[in-house]
């Protein structure tokens, strides 16, 4: 078992649980996703507000309520094509208003290099969706791509719990334009009946490998070295400070 999978076992132990309940209560899967959203959005007021350990909590509760919806509808039976467009189309307003949160504070810190990175990462995330969705009208599938919606969310998480939030912005941003990019020249080669190139570099450009693996461990632990070990002076960070963990290395 890899680490990523530990860590995903780990987290279904509450999971089932909550499932269950929310299964025994009679909940609708599509009300779940409701609610997360809405809770997502008081996330990404905290954001707007600095309050980033707060914001990290309250997106916990909403993802997990993002998590929960589809398990719910898969055992009750109350899958659905219009659940399905529903759970996409809010999907993009969390995405949204996270986004929005950040671009809100970074504006109100007078940090317009940041407004414009925070931008920039909202536009190609939402395209990373957008461009699967459409070449998927044309062929078959496009599931190729490393930064889907799963792992920008633990991103946000992740950054907003320890205070990293500006070098995981250029992560989502440089990731997801890769994302963008691969799934345009796939679906291109795809309808074109061309070959797909061979090699490792196409092998990470066509991202196809599972969550769990080993080698999506290693590029997620390539993301956390660069996220916690580049000091925020170098990044000029608008909410942290300092040479992080490097400092005493750098003393």
């Amino acid at each position: 078992m890899t680490f990523t999978g530990a860590i995903g076992a780990a987290c279904m132990l509450p999971l089932r649980a909550i499932i269950n309940l929310s299964v025994a209560l009679g909940i609708h899967p599509n009300l779940l996703t409701l609610i997360g959203v809405l809770i997502n959005v008081v996330a990404a007021w905290y954001l707007a507000m600095d309050h980033f350990i707060v914001a990290a909590l309250v997106m916990i509760v909403a993802n997990i309520f993002d998590f929960i919806d589809g398990k719910v509808a898969h055992i009750t039976g109350k899958q659905s094509q219009f659940g399905a467009f529903w759970d996409s189309t809010l999907d993009r307003f969390s995405d949204l208003a996270l986004f929005t949160g950040l671009i809100w504070l970074y504006a109100e810190l007078g940090r317009n290099g940041y407004v414009l990175v925070a931008t920039l990462a909202l536009i190609f995330s939402i395209m990373t969706s957008y461009a699967r969705a459409r070449a998927e009208s044309l062929i078959e599938k496009c599931k190729v791509g490393f930064m889907e919606r799963p792992e920008r969310i633990v991103l946000f998480m992740i950054g907003a719990l320890t205070d990293r939030m500006a070098g995981v912005l250029w992560v989502i941003l440089v990731l997801a334009i890769i994302t963008v990019s691969n799934r345009i020249h796939y679906t291109y080669l795809v309808l074109n009946n061309k070959p797909m190139p061979e090699g490792w570099l196409a092998r990470f450009w066509f991202w196809r490998d599972e969550r769990a693996t080993i080698p999506y461990d290693i590029v997620v632990i390539v993301i956390l070295a660069f996220v916690w070990l580049v000091p925020p002076d170098w990044i000029s960070d608008p909410t942290a400070t300092g040479m992080g963990l490097l400092a005493p290395l750098l003393r």
